[in-house]
């Protein structure tokens, strides 16, 4: 009866121990498909908003040095992100550092263009000038939103991966670690 006791024991330990290390691998690889799916996303939003400056820049509703500085700035975003190809590598390791500061130097441009008494002026000359900020302050809202989210999903996979038990089974295998991405990704105010 002793031995049957200790059987027993050993094998519900090696049975909560399976399950364990089971149901936190399931949980690090829906958290791992999340960070690729929320960098998917993210990618998708830079573009878009890359897009929607050099639709602004074209409209015909910025005085020429400004276009010419908005659209240079714009094609430079479209044309990195056609550079880079979103694999599930640059999905894990996020936005390369030379696309984060042409990001960056985006959302400086816009910053810098589009003035209030700038915003007023379009908005009381152009109609189409008017939609076309309004696409840029909608698509910089959702720029912010999707590396919001990104950097979410980055920190609670590390968090996982922090932990001891994760570590000592190798539950991560030879997956890289998810960094956070931080560029400049303000949105230049566009009153109404």
């Amino acid at each position: 009866m002793q031995v049957i006791g200790w059987v027993g024991l050993v094998v519900a330990v090696v049975s909560l121990v399976a399950w364990r290390l089971t149901y936190t691998a399931a949980r690090l690889d829906r958290l791992h498909g999340r960070v690729e799916g929320t960098m998917s996303a993210l990618d998708a939003q830079l573009v878009r908003r890359a897009e929607a400056a050099l639709e602004l820049a074209r409209c015909g509703a910025l005085d020429p040095t400004s276009s010419l500085i908005l659209g240079g700035a714009a094609t430079s975003s479209l044309e990195l992100a056609d550079d880079e190809e979103i694999t599930s590598e640059v999905r894990v390791h996020g936005l390369s550092p030379d696309r984060g500061a042409v990001e960056s130097g985006l959302s400086e441009a816009l910053e810098q263009l589009l003035t209030p008494e700038t915003v007023e002026d379009i908005r009381a000359h152009s109609a189409l000038g008017a939609d076309c900020l309004e696409m840029v302050h909608r698509a910089g809202q959702r720029v912010q939103l999707s590396r919001r989210f990104y950097n979410d999903a980055a920190r609670d996979v590390r968090k996982v991966r922090s932990k001891t038990f994760v570590r000592w089974f190798r539950l991560a295998g030879h997956t890289a670690m998810p960094e956070s991405i931080e560029f400049n990704d303000d949105v230049p105010a566009v009153p109404r």
